[in-house]
This record gives C-alpha cells, sequence and structure tokens, in this order.
C-alpha cells in the first residue's frame, strides 16, 4: 500500500502540469487582459460584463493629434489608441507581461514549488492571504452541505432499496425528481423570499456569516449565530445535492441485494439486518464512498457560487468568479493549483477509504 501511496503523489506532479499548462494556454489565447483593462479604466471604457453584451459599441473615442502620433497597428492592445507607448510598457512591465510567455510560466512553476503565489493585480494583497480569508465561508458551506447531504441521503437511499416499489419509495422519488430538477439558485431565492423577510416571514438574515456584533457575544450565542446565517444557505445547496446520492445509494444496494450471496445467506437463515449492514452494506457503500471527492469538491467550489452571490457570503467561489472576469492572472492560478491539489489529494484519501471499508481491495496489485 506505501508504494501504491508513493506512486499517487508522484503522478499529482504530471497532472498539476498539465492543467496548468493548459490553462495557461488557453488565456494566452483569450482577448482582455490586465494590460486592456488598465487601458480601458484609464480612457474611461471599462465596463461590467453585462454592459458588454449590452452595450452598442458604436462609439469610439478618436483623437487626431494621439491618432498621429500612435498607430493602433502597432499595439497588440484593443483600444489603446492615444496611449502613449512607454506606458503600455510600463503596465506590460506592472503585470508582468514585458517577458516571453514560456519564461513567465517557466517562472511560475518555479515560484508554485514553493507555494509563492504572487500577488493579487488588483487587490494588494498576496494570493494565499485572499485564499485564507474566504476560505471559511466555503468550508462552511462545503464541509456542512456535504454532511448533511450524506446524512440524508444515505439513510433514505437504503430505505428506499430495501422497501422497492413501495408507496414510501414511489412518493419520496417523486419528491426528489422535484428537488433534482429545481436548481438550487432558484430554491435559495424561494427561501429568501419566504424567510429571510422578502414577501413574508423576517427570520433569517439576508447577507454575510456572522452578525455585525459577534465579538459581544457570548461562545454560545457565536454558535447560534453562526448557524443562523448559515440555515438558508446550507439547505439551499442540500436541496440540489442530495437527490443523486440518494438514487446512487438506492441503486448500489439494488445490485448488491440481488446478488447470489445475499440470496444464499438468507436462504441460511441469517437475519435481514445481518445480511443488509454485514453483507451488503461494505460492497454498496463502495461506488458512494468512490463519489465523495467530486461531491466535496463541487459542492465547495462550484455549487457555492451563486450561492454566496445570492446571499453576499464572500468565499472562494465568488473570488475565483470575480479573478476570471477581471483577467487577476494570480488569483486564477493560485486558486486552480490549490484547487486541484486538493482534489487530488481527496481522491487518493478516497481510495484508502475503500481499503477501511473492504480491506480485501488491494490498489498495488491492480497497478502492477
Amino acid at each position: 500500500m506505501l508504494n501504491y501511496i508513493i506512486k499517487r503523489l508522484f503522478l499529482i506532479i504530471p497532472t498539476l502540469l498539465g492543467i496548468l499548462a493548459v490553462n495557461f494556454l488557453i488565456i494566452q489565447a483569450a482577448p482582455g487582459g490586465p494590460v486592456e483593462k488598465a487601458i480601458a479604466q484609464i480612457k474611461g471604457t471599462d465596463m461590467s460584463v453585462t454592459e458588454r453584451f449590452t452595450s452598442s459599441g458604436g462609439e469610439q473615442l478618436s483623437n487626431n493629434q494621439s491618432q498621429k502620433k500612435f498607430n493602433p497597428q502597432e499595439s497588440k492592445y484593443r483600444g489603446s489608441q492615444g496611449i502613449d507607448p512607454d506606458l503600455i510598457k510600463e503596465l506590460e512591465k506592472q503585470y508582468g507581461f514585458d517577458k516571453p510567455p514560456l519564461q513567465r510560466f517557466l517562472e511560475m512553476l518555479k515560484n508554485y514549488l514553493v507555494f509563492d503565489f504572487g500577488e493579487s493585480f488588483y487587490k494588494d494583497k498576496s494570493v494565499i492571504s485572499l485564499i485564507l480569508e474566504k476560505l471559511p465561508v466555503s468550508i462552511s458551506l462545503g464541509l456542512w452541505t456535504t454532511l448533511f447531504v450524506y446524512l440524508i441521503s444515505i439513510p433514505l437511499g437504503i430505505k428506499k432499496a430495501v422497501r422497492d416499489g413501495s408507496k414510501f419509495d414511489i412518493y419520496s422519488s417523486s419528491l426528489i425528481i422535484v428537488g433534482y430538477a429545481i436548481p438550487g439558485f432558484l430554491f435559495a431565492i424561494f427561501l429568501i423570499v419566504i424567510f429571510a423577510g422578502g414577501s413574508y416571514l423576517d427570520i433569517f438574515p439576508l447577507r454575510g456569516l456572522i452578525s455585525d456584533n459577534w465579538e459581544e457575544l457570548s461562545l454560545l450565542e457565536k454558535i447560534i449565530d453562526y448557524f443562523w446565517h448559515l440555515t438558508l444557505p446550507v439547505l439551499a445547496m442540500v436541496i440540489g445535492g442530495f437527490a443523486s446520492l440518494t438514487m446512487l445509494t438506492k441503486n448500489s444496494f439494488l445490485d448488491e441485494i440481488n446478488k447470489q450471496y445475499v440470496l444464499t445467506a438468507r436462504a441460511k437463515g441469517v437475519s435481514e439486518q445481518k445480511v443488509l449492514y454485514g453483507h451488503v452494506f461494505r460492497n454498496a457503500m463502495l461506488i458512494v464512498i468512490s463519489g465523495f471527492p467530486a461531491a466535496f469538491i463541487n459542492i465547495l467550489f462550484t455549487s457555492s457560487l451563486l450561492i454566496e452571490v445570492i446571499f453576499s457570503l464572500d468565499g472562494l467561489g465568488l473570488l475565483g468568479f470575480e479573478a476570471a472576469l477581471g483577467r487577476d492572472y494570480p488569483v486564477v492560478f493560485g486558486s486552480l493549483y490549490i484547487f486541484t491539489l486538493i482534489g487530488l489529494l481527496l481522491r487518493l484519501v478516497s481510495d484508502l477509504t475503500y481499503v477501511l471499508i473492504d480491506p480485501r481491495i488491494d490498489f498495488e496489485s491492480r497497478g502492477n
């Protein structure tokens, strides 16, 4: 097993390298960038994402004198007409674009080996400090959502498998289909309207993870305040996440229940509880556990994005979204590196959990 762990850890290196290389090439080919954004801000033509789609684009600034001094064909940046070339060079140097792409990529890899992700272009903070600042919000959402999703889905899926075809199975499947069909952000808006002072009740807060008077609260009041703010966001994410895992658990248990060794155990008079939890549970849970890393990463870094925006929660999802739109490359690549590394390590932890549940599995022999 030790050899397998070492092998998997070494495989993380080329995986990270490949992901960073592909994303670096995509970003180099994509239009726009921090230099063009700075030029637009200087000229007063910077606009939001929605304005880019709604504006006619018919108005362009023109200055005869600047046109004579500067030929737009000589610049690789859109909208640089009338901007002093020396200023553009200063902007390139400021954002690190005065070097060839290959040199920038190699320097980035060298810094990432020691977890030096640089500083944000726009926030005057290091990438690490930004991630650590936003991490508690996303960890809170991801951890509690994943915990409740598994606590609900696994028992419900087992009960549906045991009572397959019953009224309970039919009615619960109908509710699951409805929950799966409704996007999480729509359910979040529904909860806000009903419970957060939208039109009816004003029970739960709408903004932030903690109250403004957090420091003045006692320990018990801080715990209550923390979960009071988390109730609606976590509930909105749980509704959209438990459906698929419930059906996965049910189908996994149904496959095991109908196998020959289960039928033989029942024929020998083994009790239903012992058959279910002594034989079926261990084998059926393998596929459920295999989806834990993907589920956790999906909830932590993707599903929480709209929820963070709706409930004004300043977490990693919102940070990555703003960084991608603003072409804040240090934050984009730093976040990508850390998230990918966490995902790969969780995948390894998932494989090790297989062995804890079923010692008969030997990944090392499979790899040989």
